[in-house]
């Protein structure tokens, strides 16, 4: 989580809680590992699945219906060739009337070809860790201090 938090493009948000047991262990700690595991919910389900044969399909048109290993099935449609991924209300009424026809779009449904900078580029971040800057460039100069307090 943390690996793709850090590699994404933009704000990522992960909710981390390590309770420090060595100092809030007791009953009345809402600190502790038994109060946080109490309260605990959990976000998927994460289960042993057993090895099953791959499944694979091959190129087709239109719709394609795929048996599952559990002997459901699913319905893959392809997008027609004329279909516009850079309509971003056609791409919600697609993907809306896939869902009430219990379909799997496959294709490019949508993508924002905006050249918008991200968060970083906004602020105007450096590509450098702070820790790993000089200390020229972590301190303002004076002359850079006194034009900050003066806007003050």
């Amino acid at each position: 989580m943390l690996k793709a938090a850090f590699s994404h493009r933009g704000i990522a948000v992960l909710d981390i809680i390590s309770p420090c047991v060595t100092f809030n262990n007791h009953d009345d700690s809402t600190k502790s590992y038994s109060w946080g595991k109490s309260k605990e919910t959990p976000l998927n389900e994460l289960n042993f699945i057993p090895p099953y044969e791959e499944i694979t399909i091959g190129y087709y048109e239109g719709e394609m219906e795929v048996a599952m290993h559990d002997g459901s099935r699913i319905v893959l449609k392809k997008l027609d060739p004329d279909y516009d991924p850079t309509d971003k209300l056609n791409a919600f009424r697609t993907i809306e009337e896939a869902r009430q026809h219990q379909q799997f779009i496959t294709g490019l449904i949508y993508i924002n070809q905006d050249e918008r900078p991200d968060l970083h580029e906004l602020l105007h971040y450096v590509d450098t860790p702070l820790a790993r800057l000089p200390e020229e460039k972590l301190r303002p100069s004076r002359e850079a201090l006194e034009k900050v307090m003066a806007g003050l």
